[in-house]
């Protein structure tokens, strides 16, 4: 099983995005209370500069290379063990 990451970004209003990812399936995660610190002061001040996010390396990136952990907008946080998701996968 290979690890699951980000192949595609589209910012939406109010500080989301939506978020293909390698598996094929499509989230959308609001990151408004990610947005935290000095570094996103301006991507949180400049809905301009929201909207320039990009995916580089599997994960979503602003200019600067100001970045988000993936697993945090994939899985809310670390990634499930992988038998967990095999389960969850065939439940539906």
């Amino acid at each position: 099983m290979s690890l699951v990451r980000i192949k595609q970004v589209v910012p939406l209003d109010g500080y989301r995005l939506r978020l293909t990812l390698t598996d094929g399936s499509t989230i959308e995660r609001d990151v408004t209370n990610l947005l935290v610190g000095p570094v996103f002061e301006a991507i949180r001040r400049d809905p301009a500069l929201f909207r320039q996010v990009r995916v580089d390396h599997g994960t979503v990136v602003w200019p600067g290379e100001v970045d988000l952990c993936p697993d945090v907008l994939i899985w809310k946080g670390p990634p499930p063990p992988a038998g967990a998701i095999e389960r969850s996968n065939r439940r539906g």
